[in-house]
């Protein structure tokens, strides 16, 4: 049997993005669900309609450069905007996989892969309605275990950065720890 490497590319059971220079030149109708929205809209645009800020948008592909591996891999987990063309649409987590043709440009051309982690780690109350996108990155990074030190080496900050951060983030969340901290984030 001859592989139809379009149809697995269409029933993936992850979303799938084609990029080429921060647009989405292709994807698949699992991303498509995924930001509630239709493929044809999602062709053509910039990643950046799913992002909650333009600002998120501009500091993740800062990262991704700084932190791209030397066979031209990333993963994370970032917050992400669902209905990209409703500028109230629902964040929620979504952990992204990618990875660049040419690791010397990232962002000349790559395939990315994206998974809702929404069921699994929702977002609470204060991180919907109050938290920055630097807030939003430096949770994100706390989730995965990461110090202040190894914060703001992927942020491009300082750690005495980092810590008035995580000092907000304690302060919003009513935790007295970074471990209380996590676990709430961790929560929902």
């Amino acid at each position: 049997m001859e592989t139809d490497y379009r149809i697995a590319f269409e029933l993936a059971p992850v979303g799938l993005v084609i990029s080429r220079q921060r647009a989405i030149v292709d994807c698949n109708l699992a991303v498509a669900d995924m930001f509630r929205t239709h493929r044809e809209l999602l062709v053509g645009q910039s990643f950046q309609v799913l992002y909650p800020s333009a600002d998120e948008f501009e500091r993740t592909g800062k990262r991704i450069v700084l932190q791209l591996n030397r066979d031209g891999r990333y993963a994370d987990d970032r917050i992400m905007k669902r209905s990209p063309f409703d500028p109230t649409g629902e964040l929620f987590w979504c952990h992204v996989t990618g990875r660049a043709l040419n690791p010397e440009s990232p962002h000349d051309a790559g395939i990315w892969s994206f998974e809702d982690l929404s069921s699994r780690r929702p977002l609470t109350t204060p991180a919907r309605a109050g938290l920055t996108g630097r807030e939003r990155e430096v949770a994100a990074l706390l989730i995965e275990g990461r110090t202040s030190k190894q914060i703001g080496q992927v942020l491009g900050v300082s750690h005495r950065t980092v810590d008035i951060y995580r000092a907000r983030l304690l302060r919003k969340y009513g935790a007295a720890t970074t471990p209380e901290l996590v676990q709430k984030l961790v929560a929902g």
